[in-house]
Protein backbone atom coordinates (compact mmCIF):
# COMPACT_ATOMS: atom_id res chain seq x y z
CA UNK A 1 0.00 0.00 0.00
CA UNK A 2 1.86 2.72 -1.44
CA UNK A 3 0.64 6.73 -0.62
CA UNK A 4 -1.77 6.62 -3.68
CA UNK A 5 -3.61 3.49 -2.18
CA UNK A 6 -3.20 5.06 1.58
CA UNK A 7 -4.71 8.07 0.33
CA UNK A 8 -7.46 6.02 -1.23
CA UNK A 9 -8.09 4.36 1.89
CA UNK A 10 -8.37 7.16 3.98
CA UNK A 11 -10.76 9.29 1.61
CA UNK A 12 -13.58 7.78 3.48
CA UNK A 13 -15.18 7.96 6.90
CA UNK A 14 -13.27 5.27 9.28
CA UNK A 15 -14.12 3.31 12.22
CA UNK A 16 -11.45 3.25 14.78
CA UNK A 17 -10.98 -0.03 14.45
CA UNK A 18 -9.90 0.73 10.16
CA UNK A 19 -7.80 3.12 11.62
CA UNK A 20 -6.06 0.94 14.38
CA UNK A 21 -5.71 -1.90 11.66
CA UNK A 22 -3.94 1.32 9.55
CA UNK A 23 -1.25 1.94 11.99
CA UNK A 24 -0.20 -1.55 12.81
CA UNK A 25 0.20 -1.78 8.68
CA UNK A 26 2.46 1.63 8.62
CA UNK A 27 5.80 1.15 7.91
CA UNK A 28 8.38 1.39 4.76
CA UNK A 29 6.69 -1.44 2.28
CA UNK A 30 3.24 -0.57 3.09
CA UNK A 31 2.94 3.67 3.64
CA UNK A 32 5.43 5.37 5.84
CA UNK A 33 4.78 7.72 8.96
CA UNK A 34 6.31 10.34 6.72
CA UNK A 35 3.28 9.78 4.64
CA UNK A 36 0.85 10.20 6.96
CA UNK A 37 2.21 13.32 8.18
CA UNK A 38 2.31 14.63 4.58
CA UNK A 39 -1.39 13.51 4.28
CA UNK A 40 -2.14 15.21 7.41
CA UNK A 41 -1.50 18.57 5.43
CA UNK A 42 -4.14 17.63 2.57
CA UNK A 43 -6.30 19.98 1.05
CA UNK A 44 -9.19 18.00 1.82
CA UNK A 45 -9.17 18.58 5.85
CA UNK A 46 -11.18 15.45 6.48
CA UNK A 47 -8.29 13.09 4.52
CA UNK A 48 -5.69 15.36 6.89
CA UNK A 49 -7.93 14.56 10.10
CA UNK A 50 -8.16 10.87 9.44
CA UNK A 51 -3.98 10.95 8.51
CA UNK A 52 -3.56 12.44 11.77
CA UNK A 53 -5.62 10.01 13.86
CA UNK A 54 -3.71 7.28 12.01
CA UNK A 55 -0.65 9.11 12.72
CA UNK A 56 -1.39 9.22 16.89
CA UNK A 57 -1.70 5.45 16.69
CA UNK A 58 1.26 4.79 15.18
CA UNK A 59 2.86 6.90 17.81
CA UNK A 60 0.32 5.37 20.77
CA UNK A 61 0.50 1.58 19.42
CA UNK A 62 3.50 1.50 17.20
CA UNK A 63 6.12 3.87 18.48
CA UNK A 64 8.93 1.70 17.15
CA UNK A 65 7.61 3.13 13.22
CA UNK A 66 7.21 6.50 14.04
CA UNK A 67 10.55 7.07 15.59
CA UNK A 68 12.70 7.18 13.01
CA UNK A 69 10.29 10.54 11.12
CA UNK A 70 10.20 12.58 14.63
CA UNK A 71 12.72 14.97 13.91
CA UNK A 72 9.87 15.04 10.69
CA UNK A 73 6.89 15.38 12.45
CA UNK A 74 8.59 17.89 15.01
CA UNK A 75 9.55 20.60 12.20
CA UNK A 76 5.92 19.98 10.90
CA UNK A 77 4.11 20.37 14.02
CA UNK A 78 4.24 24.22 13.86
CA UNK A 79 3.15 24.33 9.92
CA UNK A 80 -0.53 22.59 10.85
CA UNK A 81 -3.61 24.85 10.37
CA UNK A 82 -5.98 22.07 10.10
CA UNK A 83 -7.74 22.19 13.42
CA UNK A 84 -9.13 18.31 13.37
CA UNK A 85 -5.18 17.25 12.31
CA UNK A 86 -3.64 19.89 14.98
CA UNK A 87 -5.96 18.14 17.71
CA UNK A 88 -3.88 14.92 17.15
CA UNK A 89 -0.22 16.20 16.90
CA UNK A 90 -0.78 18.55 19.84
CA UNK A 91 -1.88 15.20 21.63
CA UNK A 92 1.45 13.50 20.13
CA UNK A 93 3.65 16.15 21.44
CA UNK A 94 2.13 15.72 24.85
CA UNK A 95 2.95 12.24 24.80
CA UNK A 96 6.55 13.17 23.80
CA UNK A 97 7.02 15.34 26.96
CA UNK A 98 5.36 13.75 29.36
CA UNK A 99 8.18 12.84 32.30
CA UNK A 100 7.50 8.69 31.67
CA UNK A 101 7.97 9.02 27.38
CA UNK A 102 9.91 6.49 25.63
CA UNK A 103 14.08 7.47 26.46
CA UNK A 104 14.49 7.33 22.80
CA UNK A 105 11.73 10.20 22.78
CA UNK A 106 13.31 11.89 25.80
CA UNK A 107 16.65 11.91 24.10
CA UNK A 108 15.80 14.20 20.75
CA UNK A 109 13.49 16.02 23.08
CA UNK A 110 16.35 16.87 25.55
CA UNK A 111 18.55 17.67 22.34
CA UNK A 112 16.26 19.18 19.99
CA UNK A 113 15.72 23.42 19.60
CA UNK A 114 12.26 23.46 20.84
CA UNK A 115 11.91 27.35 21.34
CA UNK A 116 9.88 27.81 17.94
CA UNK A 117 7.62 25.09 18.99
CA UNK A 118 7.06 26.38 22.71
CA UNK A 119 6.50 29.76 21.04
CA UNK A 120 3.99 28.40 18.56
CA UNK A 121 2.38 26.52 21.16
CA UNK A 122 1.72 29.31 23.60
CA UNK A 123 0.30 31.09 20.53
CA UNK A 124 -2.48 28.19 20.00
CA UNK A 125 -3.06 28.27 23.54
CA UNK A 126 -4.43 32.01 23.55
CA UNK A 127 -5.96 32.14 20.08
CA UNK A 128 -9.57 32.43 20.52
CA UNK A 129 -10.20 30.64 17.26
CA UNK A 130 -8.34 27.46 18.87
CA UNK A 131 -10.64 24.26 20.35
CA UNK A 132 -10.42 23.56 24.28
CA UNK A 133 -9.08 19.80 23.40
CA UNK A 134 -6.42 21.22 21.63
CA UNK A 135 -5.56 24.17 24.55
CA UNK A 136 -5.56 21.36 27.10
CA UNK A 137 -3.03 19.63 25.22
CA UNK A 138 -0.83 22.68 24.91
CA UNK A 139 -1.33 22.93 28.76
CA UNK A 140 0.20 20.14 28.86
CA UNK A 141 3.28 20.20 26.52
CA UNK A 142 4.23 23.64 28.11
CA UNK A 143 4.05 22.05 31.72
CA UNK A 144 6.00 19.31 30.60
CA UNK A 145 8.83 21.53 28.93
CA UNK A 146 9.49 23.32 31.85
CA UNK A 147 12.24 21.53 32.85
CA UNK A 148 13.83 23.02 29.69
CA UNK A 149 12.77 26.59 29.34
CA UNK A 150 12.17 28.09 33.01
CA UNK A 151 10.67 30.56 32.18
CA UNK A 152 7.55 28.74 31.23
CA UNK A 153 5.99 28.50 34.43
CA UNK A 154 5.90 31.77 35.33
CA UNK A 155 4.93 32.63 31.95
CA UNK A 156 2.24 29.50 31.95
CA UNK A 157 1.02 30.37 35.55
CA UNK A 158 -0.28 34.38 34.12
CA UNK A 159 -1.87 32.52 30.65
CA UNK A 160 -4.23 30.25 32.80
CA UNK A 161 -4.80 33.44 35.26
CA UNK A 162 -5.85 35.09 31.91
CA UNK A 163 -7.65 32.49 30.14
CA UNK A 164 -9.33 30.62 33.37
CA UNK A 165 -12.21 33.05 32.92
CA UNK A 166 -12.57 33.07 29.19
CA UNK A 167 -12.56 28.91 28.89
CA UNK A 168 -15.20 26.16 29.85
CA UNK A 169 -15.26 24.12 32.80
CA UNK A 170 -12.57 21.13 31.25
CA UNK A 171 -10.30 24.16 31.35
CA UNK A 172 -10.60 24.86 34.39
CA UNK A 173 -9.79 21.44 34.88
CA UNK A 174 -6.85 21.05 33.16
CA UNK A 175 -5.59 24.44 34.81
CA UNK A 176 -6.00 23.01 38.05
CA UNK A 177 -3.55 19.82 37.30
CA UNK A 178 -1.27 21.85 35.63
CA UNK A 179 -0.74 23.73 38.76
CA UNK A 180 -0.72 21.25 41.15
CA UNK A 181 2.28 19.43 39.06
CA UNK A 182 3.52 23.00 39.48
CA UNK A 183 3.72 23.16 42.83
CA UNK A 184 4.68 19.52 43.19
CA UNK A 185 7.84 20.16 41.15
CA UNK A 186 8.45 23.08 43.00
Amino acid sequence: MQYNHLLNSIKTTLQKSKVEKLAAIASDETFSVKDLIDLSFYHDEQIGFRAAWILENVFTAHQQRFLPHVYYFLEKLPLQHNLSALRHYVKILAFMTKKNANITVKKIISDYDTDTLVEVVFAWLIDEKIPVAIKSHCLNILANLNWKHNWIREELLQTMDFLVDKESVGFFAKVRQIRKQFSVGS
